[in-house]
């Protein structure tokens, strides 16, 4: 599923080109993906300006005007491309089998959102209304923005018994957060995954909140992590390239690579999830 960095690049490849531009015909291809389609998405975006491309967590928020806001979670493989004008794939109008919302954008340019799982979703709702969307309101603080703070994690992990890697993939202590830069962070900053999230100590936090925007911040500029799977790309088509920078992920049985450390990296279960990490080095 793309993680923080992945949508961040996405949304940074959808400014880039839908800003200002004004939306024509909308086809919806299907009534629903992973929940239907707002009622009337056509009629309700045609004609609208686009005004900016924002992100919240995972999720990719497109201004519109009128106070229109029209939000697109990628789900597990979930991708928008650009097409048309000066752009590559000038014969692709959005007729491919997982092709399910195509946006016709005036000057001829088209994004459209393809999914072949289907387990991503669209949906529509009044700007000034962002914090009660269902999707939005119990999410916890952005990772690359101030509302982090190491009293704010400690206080938040308090009284929770779980793994502190569980604690840190649920949305409402860091939005964002999910399995691969997890498990990269929890190695940087030296904690094991199954420690009890009470029980992280204000330095431990300090650490965790030190690495969270460095981890997140050389993923997105690396364009993401595309996995053996292949499933991610950005509008473009292109790689991301984080996986070269893996401390953990995806190694198991490799060597630590963390200075000192004489260990090797192990893959244990949580929740049905992978996790990597180092027994010597994280504690």
């Amino acid at each position: 599923m793309p993680e923080l960095p992945e949508v961040e690049t996405v949304r940074t490849g959808l400014a880039a080109h839908l800003v200002g531009r004004r939306i024509g015909t909308v086809r919806v291809r299907r009534p629903d993906l992973r929940f239907p389609f707002p009622e009337d998405l056509s009629i309700r975006l045609e004609g609208r300006i686009v005004e900016a491309v924002d992100r919240r967590a995972k999720y990719i928020l497109v201004r519109l005007n009128d106070d229109m806001t029209m939000l697109s979670h990628l789900g597990m493989t979930g991708r928008w491309r650009l097409v048309g004008e000066d752009s590559s794939g000038e014969q692709d109008v959005g007729d491919g089998k997982h092709d399910h919302l195509v946006i016709e954008l005036e000057g001829g340019r088209r994004a459209i959102y393809t999914d072949a799982r289907r387990f991503g979703f669209i949906d529509l709702f009044d700007t000034e209304q962002q914090q009660d969307n269902r999707f939005l309101r119990s999410l916890g603080p952005e990772p690359l923005s101030d509302e982090l703070s190491a009293p704010g994690l400690v206080s938040s992990l308090q009284n929770r018994r779980t793994p502190v890697k569980v604690a840190l993939l649920d949305q409402r202590t860091i939005a964002g957060l999910g399995n691969i830069y997890v498990c990269e962070i929890l190695h940087r900053a030296g904690i094991a995954p199954t420690k009890e999230a009470a029980s992280i100590s204000v330095e431990e936090a300090t650490r965790l909140v030190e690495h969270i925007p460095k981890v997140l911040g050389e993923a997105i500029a690396a364009g993401g992590s595309t996995l053996k799977d292949g499933q991610f790309s950005d509008i473009s088509g292109e790689l991301g390239y984080f996986p070269l920078s893996f401390g953990v992920y995806d190694r198991e049985g490799e060597p630590c690579l963390k200075q000192g450390c004489i260990g090797s990296i192990v893959r244990t279960v949580q929740q049905g999830r992978s996790t990597f990490h180092c027994k010597t080095c994280q504690r």
